[in-house]
């Protein structure tokens, strides 16, 4: 996967694009963090940005099928302390979802302060229990954060999959776009949060978000 990190005056858009699905290994995963190291660094706000058609489809299915049972926990790992490093930026953190979004990859929209989304025959799900595998403490508390109620149930339990209005309506998405526009749209806004006062705007965001993160950084490092 190819990892880049842009710029528009003070708003840095990381992109994934592995020229396919965008599915995560440990090297992208690696490279989104050392992508996130600079733009928390520099940036007044953020935007994460998929490739036309998918924003992000999980995690590598080679390396979580594989038998490897130390790979997939490293891997797993990874990703969700990416996931947490977004939920707890002080730094406005904009999705813009160019696709399909799954497990990890609905996770991080999810951690993300805002979701600009694009119409098409895209899908947003997590298919964990449809995989049979159960979903960590760090993933449910943004789920139980974001999601809406009367979906909770069907997202985390019944694998329900989502078009991107019923993504809108479930939680996953803030805003649904042209198809195409996604990307455009997230820049705009995050220039325009960059404009609010970075102080107030990192306390008023974070105030209600320290039992979460807590309990997201205790199951991440346990």
């Amino acid at each position: 996967m190819e990892v880049t990190l842009d710029w528009n005056d003070r708003v840095a858009c990381i992109r994934m694009d592995d020229g396919k699905k965008n599915a995560i290994t440990l090297a992208a995963a690696q490279e989104l963090h050392a992508a996130l190291d600079e733009a928390e660094a520099k940036a007044d706000a953020l935007v994460l940005a998929g490739r036309p058609g998918s924003f992000c489809a999980g995690f590598d299915l080679a390396t979580m099928m594989g038998g490897d049972v130390q790979a997939v926990s490293e891997l797993g790992r990874t990703g969700g302390r990416l996931a947490l490093r977004l939920y707890a930026c002080p730094k406005p953190v904009v999705a813009a979802c160019t696709g399909h979004a799954f497990t990890i990859g609905a996770l991080w929209l999810l951690a993300s302060d805002t979701r600009i989304g694009e119409d098409g025959p895209f899908k947003l799900s997590m298919t964990e229990t449809k995989m049979g595998v159960p979903l960590p403490p760090w993933a449910l508390e943004l789920l139980e954060a974001q999601i809406a109620k009367p979906h909770f149930v069907p997202v985390v339990a019944q694998s329900k999959a989502y078009d991107p209005q019923g993504a809108l309506a479930a939680g996953f998405l803030d805003e649904v776009v042209a198809p195409g526009r996604a990307e455009a749209a997230a820049l705009e806004r995050a220039a325009q949060l960059a404009t609010l006062p970075a102080q107030a705007y990192a306390t008023n965001k974070l105030s209600r978000r320290s039992g979460r993160l807590e309990i997201m950084e205790r199951d991440l490092t346990s």
